[in-house]
């Protein structure tokens, strides 16, 4: 069984940034981070083992003095809220997340309505919107008809979206609601860009494709809808633990790529385990 590694896969710069910055605030004095630091069970896994403590972002309480905000960023007002309950306040927001809250507070500060093409729910979205109260996130294209009626539309997006379905939205409220003037800012990230890219080029030369990473992960996830939609079959696994070696039975070719916030030593662990099967495959070839 060939198996074919993406060009551009896994970690990006700003989980592990993120990551390392835990890693050194926690060696200096207790530390709380303000939910998942990053989607990716392995990732708390270690940041657990080492003494740091998940608490909630939502909840202002906390049993160590310093608290992190996670690399999803969040709201001026959930930071305010605990500064003003006496804690310290870290800060692991990716650079690129907080590109994406700085052009959405400069769209709002020129008269433009916030709207957010995003996750509904998703950390990173509740952060970008939070401050903006009137504002509105869509996630499907039956979405846009809900939008209030406004005669200039400000929209951003998550940074983890496929570009393409970000464009085909904010098409499509241009078309419904052509008299509006509608701005959009870029916001999806290169890390995001780099990854849809090279799955593209991965899914022409397989016949099939092993995802790694978080299950609760949005770019993750938008790597496996990227597959089924191209006709390709997905399997997404957090751990080499999770693969089956029956899964492959009939496939010559895989192609192998992993999330965001997923650590090379996973990819690397999923990557020989992937070798392993196909080394039984030949094996078994070659005995029958």
């Amino acid at each position: 069984m060939k198996i074919l590694v993406a060009q551009s896969f896994g970690i990006c710069f700003g989980v592990r940034d993120a990551i390392a910055q835990a890693e050194q605030l926690a060696a200096e004095e207790p530390l709380t981070i303000l939910g998942e630091l990053v989607h990716n069970p392995i990732v708390r896994e270690r940041l657990s083992h080492q003494g740091i403590i998940e608490g909630s972002l939502d909840h202002k309480t906390a049993s160590s003095h310093r608290v992190m905000i996670t690399a999803h960023g969040a709201s001026e007002r959930q930071r305010n809220e605990w500064r003003a309950a006496g804690f310290e306040l870290a800060d692991g927001t990716c650079p690129l997340v907080q590109h994406a809250h700085e052009q959405l507070k400069r769209l709002v500060a020129k008269g433009y309505f916030p709207v957010v093409i995003g996750q509904r729910g998703h950390v990173e979205v509740r952060g970008l919107i939070e401050d903006f109260p009137d504002g509105v996130v869509i996630s499907a294209r039956e979405d846009v008809a809900t939008l209030p009626k406004h005669s200039r539309y400000g929209i951003i997006s998550q940074t983890t979206q496929p570009i393409d379905f970000v464009r085909e939205m904010v098409g499509l409220i241009r078309r419904s609601y052509s008299d509006a003037e509608v701005r959009f800012v870029d916001t999806v990230c290169r890390p995001t860009k780099d990854r849809q890219e090279a799955l593209r080029k991965l899914i022409q030369a397989v016949e099939a494709i092993v995802v790694v990473g978080g299950k609760t992960s949005n770019n993750t996830r938008q790597l496996v809808e990227t597959c089924r939609a191209a006709g390709k079959t997905a399997f997404h696994v957090e751990r080499p633990d999770d693969l089956r070696a029956e899964w492959f039975a009939g496939i010559s070719s895989v192609g192998l790529t992993a999330g965001t916030s997923t650590l090379p030593e996973t990819v690397e662990a999923v990557q020989r385990r992937l070798e392993e099967f196909s080394q039984c495959k030949n094996q078994q070839q070659h005995e029958t």
